[in-house]
């Protein structure tokens, strides 16, 4: 797959959000690791660097998956492992993404805690873990926490799911 775009996003465990990303038609590849910005806020949190083919699925489109696949109205306690946030590698990303987070914000109750971060640096998670959810799919995790997310994206975002992927555990 052609992938021509790239942009991150941290919000929950990573291993929910990488097989979120990985069921995706249009992402090619999903890095599943730890990100820090540039800038005041530049610790580590948990996050996933998707490259996705443009063309294919918007990046509205992933950021309005992304709002709703984990507690993007909740400033919990534990931010800065899962910091909300949408990490941009350009600027022009920076002002779509900003702009997207206006726009989608009347579809949710409560204020979004999202923040969109330039990209600094990233750590890609032990081999172990990468591609979790997709080779352990009867863990307890992976039911509990990931396997409802995903029939949330079927269920609201079908058209944009690449069924091949989430049947093919």
């Amino acid at each position: 797959m052609k992938t021509n775009q790239k942009i991150g996003f941290g919000g929950g465990c990573h291993w929910c959000t990488e097989a979120v990303y990985q069921s995706l038609k249009g992402v090619g590849v999903v890095e599943q690791g730890f990100v820090a910005p540039k800038g005041k806020e530049s610790s580590f949190s948990e996050a996933v660097i998707v490259y996705y083919d443009s063309k294919s699925i918007a990046l509205e489109d992933l950021i309005l998956i992304h709002l709703h696949t984990h507690k993007s109205t909740s400033d919990h306690s534990m931010r800065n492992k899962y910091r909300s946030a949408i990490y941009t590698f350009d600027p022009l990303d920076t002002e779509k993404s900003k702009a997207s987070l206006q726009n989608l914000q009347e579809r949710f109750k409560k204020p979004l805690v999202t923040k969109v971060l330039p990209f600094g640096d990233f750590k890609l998670s032990d081999k172990a873990f990468q591609n979790y959810y997709f080779n352990n799919p009867q863990k307890p995790f992976c039911d509990t926490y990931i396997a409802p997310k995903l029939r949330l994206l079927s269920l609201k975002f079908g058209k944009h799911v690449d069924e091949s992927k989430v049947l093919g555990q």
